[in-house]
């Protein structure tokens, strides 16, 4: 432990994604680029009783690990740019923590499955947490950093093979 801090976190799954997205390539980057495409969540059984009063919410932000990010970088470039930043200044997969959020629709839930739409995560990617999404709790006018230089409306470069 330095100063208080822990030095090392475990976390344990609470569900897996169910997609139609078997590998980075042709996976949406973000839940826009998603739009209407559908898929599922699992939580596990052992974490089902924590899903009650969630069907009242029109979407949720799911938290999940890149379990397929094999690199870590400081410095990335990313798909809406073709200069370097840092990896905290985008939302790459080649993170130190491979940590990844998305909100989505929220359909319906049955049981322990959460139907969902504008999915954007590969499947058997494994979930960590799932929040509510509360827009009143979200800042009205947020700065958008070095996207605000960026033409309106978001053009997605293609990807280049490039493992994720």
């Amino acid at each position: 432990m330095l100063l208080g801090i822990i030095m090392e976190i475990i976390c344990k799954p609470i569900g897996i994604v169910h997609s139609p997205f078997m590998e980075s390539m042709g996976t949406p980057i973000q839940p826009t680029a998603g739009k209407d495409v559908k898929g599922k969540i699992e939580v596990f059984p052992e974490f089902e009783s924590g899903l009650d009063g969630v069907e009242g919410f029109s979407h949720i932000i799911v938290v999940f690990h890149f379990h397929l990010s094999e690199k870590t970088k400081l410095k990335v470039v990313p798909y809406l740019d073709n200069k370097e930043k840092g990896v905290f200044a985008t939302r790459a997969p080649s993170r130190p923590n491979h940590i990844g959020i998305s909100v989505v629709r929220l359909e319906k839930i049955e049981g322990n499955l959460l139907f969902v739409k504008d999915l954007d995560i590969i499947n058997g990617t494994p979930v960590l947490d799932i929040k509510p999404f509360i827009p009143e709790l979200n800042p009205k006018k947020a700065r958008k950093g070095w996207l605000e230089k960026k033409e309106k409306g978001f053009r997605i470069k293609k990807d280049e093979g490039e493992k994720i």
